[in-house]
């Protein structure tokens, strides 16, 4: 039997077969951004003067663009300084690139590939592996790149733990979805939370100083790993159930409390029907659950993680988007046309974000805050290990 495809599943099919065709869609100019609007100068001025995190935003993410970002990471001297800029002007400047592999074998060769990648562009990228490397990216004006994982099948042994964080890995998942070795995924029907070798890579994570990321983790999985951790965890990108019932990637109440009893930080998401269960959806909803978090549990506990890229699939080829918001699994409860929320879709994704809580009226360091303030400070506390 044929089963319904998760969204990450759609997309690395859909990478996939762009790398193999080495097939690019053409659109109206390089990137398809959208004509910059104009902002208040309160706006611009917090995203200048803030350090600005996307807990989980996988660089070039457009499925129709995988062929030049494979150019950027295999051909020398591919990525121009027109290409930085337009991730320099997102006013981002760090981001966790939440990519996935399927054996420690993969995820080796996957890091090799970004740390070549990184290397080969001083001046404009930079890999984030301790706390105080986000203020010398921004001081030095550069695009931080932390190696975090949607994934834990890297984690074939506890010593695999050590393995990836040497070659730069500072964030994993527990799992995704479904059922891992080390613990249940969000979809997973008869959740039995973390297992005994899970708990050993938690622990062992914990050691080492990498962040135990409770992204697509079950209700039971996310307690648990509360329990089990002896530093703060945090979950990159998910949103509210409260706000959102039918969604089970959401949080639950419950767990938002126990992430912040240990101190950590939940990246709110961007993506439309994990937003509201319902149209319409616009950046004032993606707000209500920064809302939420922060009344239920404080600001200090509130990120973004908008759980798309540089651009989103809106801005690429409209088969491609229709294919996959089609075939996603039944359990996402996709509705809409829209895979991220409209006016999230591109590059002024943050300064929407930040025109947005304003409007809402958090003050310019509660922004900064959430802005990647919370970030900073979290990650600051897990890597000590």
């Amino acid at each position: 039997m044929r089963l319904p495809l998760s969204r990450r599943t759609f997309l690395r099919g859909a990478v996939t077969a762009a790398l193999t065709a080495r097939y690019l869609i053409r659109t109206r100019d390089a990137f398809g951004a959208p004509t910059e609007p104009q902002y208040p100068e309160r706006v611009l001025r917090l995203i200048r003067e803030s350090l600005v995190i996307d807990m989980l935003n996988q660089f070039l993410y457009r499925t129709d663009k995988q062929g030049t970002l494979t150019d950027w990471l295999t051909k020398p001297n591919a990525f121009k300084a027109a290409d930085f800029r337009q991730f320099a002007d997102s006013g981002v400047n760090a981001i966790n690139f939440g990519l996935d592999a399927s054996s420690l074998h993969e995820a080796t060769e996957l890091f090799a590939r970004w740390n070549q990648f990184i290397l080969q562009y001083p001046q404009w990228l930079m890999r984030i592996d301790k706390a105080k490397d986000f203020a010398a990216c921004k001081a030095a004006g550069c695009y931080g790149i932390i190696f975090g994982l949607q994934s834990s099948a890297q984690f074939e042994t506890v010593a695999a733990v050590d393995s990836c964080y040497v070659s730069g890995q500072r964030i994993s998942q527990l799992c995704y979805n479904f059922r891992s070795a080390v613990a249940d995924g969000a979809f997973e029907p008869r959740d039995a939370g973390i297992s005994e070798f899970g708990a050993k890579v938690i622990q062992r994570m914990n050691s080492v100083g990498m962040a135990v990321d409770l992204g697509h983790a079950s209700d039971r999985t996310k307690m648990e790993a509360c329990e089990i951790s002896s530093t703060p965890l945090i979950l990159s990108h998910g949103n509210c159930r409260a706000l959102n019932p039918k969604s089970l990637r959401a949080a639950t109440d419950e767990a938002i409390r126990a992430l912040a009893r240990r101190g950590g930080v939940m990246g709110i998401t961007c993506i439309a029907f994990m937003v509201r269960g319902s149209e319409p959806v616009t950046v004032e909803h993606v707000v209500d659950h920064i809302d939420h978090v922060r009344d239920l549990v404080g600001i200090e506990h509130v990120g973004i993680g908008s759980d798309a890229g540089i651009e989103s699939n809106d801005l690429g080829a409209p088969q491609t988007l229709k294919d996959m918001l089609a075939k996603a699994d039944p359990r996402y409860h996709v509705h809409g046309t829209h895979e991220v929320v409209a006016g999230l879709e591109g590059p002024n994704r943050m300064y929407e974000l930040t025109a947005a809580l304003l409007r809402r009226g958090y003050t310019d360091d509660h922004i900064g805050l959430v802005l990647g303030g919370n970030w900073q400070r979290v990650l600051g506390e897990i890597w000590r290990g």
